[in-house]
């Protein structure tokens, strides 16, 4: 009884506790509760995990919801690069950086995942959070899809070893046959800026906090995962997309 006294007054605003006690009352139940805690402190950490997994379901929910709402600009936006099959039954958005580390450890296993299943497709989305060198390579990489060579200049950027400053990117683009001189000029376009300004948005819209995160979608719906996880994660992942619902 007490503890579950507790666990109620602990998830209750202080304002609404106090209304229809008088101080004789109130002062008798913070004293239940400071004796409660000092026989059994483990109230509080119940308390405190139960609020904790609520805010965690309603983060979640908020997340399915914005997943819908956003579901054209996430999966249809026809100038988004994509890998893989263009019908493929599931679907990956990648939002990444090109300096990422863990988005560097993801790749691979994407493209492992890529090869072992001819019926996946792959969204990137580039989201330049590293700060300025990442912003030139997320207008290098979008200005190569106009080449028709964002995929080879993605790995290219994500096995580096090395700051994808102009010198670099410029190697790495001439390597994977991109035309230096077109590329540079077209990674000025305003056009571009606004593509990163609305991946910035959409990705702020899903409560991306950070790089990689992923959302895997297929007929059983769609599923929030961020950060990097490995090819047996990606495949389960996968499968439970494609379950019946």
């Amino acid at each position: 009884m007490i503890r579950a006294l507790a666990a109620l007054l602990l998830l209750i605003p202080l304002a609404a506790a106090a209304q229809g006690f008088s101080p004789a009352q109130r002062a008798e139940v913070v004293e239940i509760l400071r004796q409660a805690l000092r026989d059994d402190p483990s109230i509080l950490r119940e308390a405190l995990a139960g609020l904790e997994a609520a805010e965690a379901r309603g983060r979640e929910e908020e997340r399915r919801a914005a997943i819908a709402r956003e579901g054209d600009a996430l999966f249809r936006d026809a100038a988004d690069p994509t890998r893989g099959n263009p019908r493929g039954d599931v679907t990956i958005v990648e939002f990444f950086d090109a300096r990422c580390g863990y988005c560097k450890q993801l790749h691979p296993s994407l493209d492992a995942l890529l090869q072992r299943d001819p019926n996946i497709r792959v969204v990137m989305k580039d989201l330049p959070v590293l700060g300025p060198t990442s912003v030139l390579a997320a207008r290098a990489l979008l200005a190569s899809h106009r080449q028709g060579r964002y995929p080879a200049f993605q790995a290219a950027l994500l096995t580096l070893r090395t700051e994808p400053v102009e010198a670099v990117l410029r190697q790495q683009a001439e390597r994977v046959g991109l035309d230096w001189t077109r590329l540079r000029r077209e990674m000025d376009d305003p056009a571009i800026g606004r593509r990163i300004e609305a991946n910035m948005r959409l990705a702020q819209a899903l409560g991306v906090e950070g790089t990689p995160a992923l959302v895997v979608a297929g007929t059983a719906g769609a599923t929030f995962v961020p950060g990097a996880v490995d090819l047996p994660q990606l495949e389960r992942l996968v499968a439970e997309a494609r379950a019946p619902r």
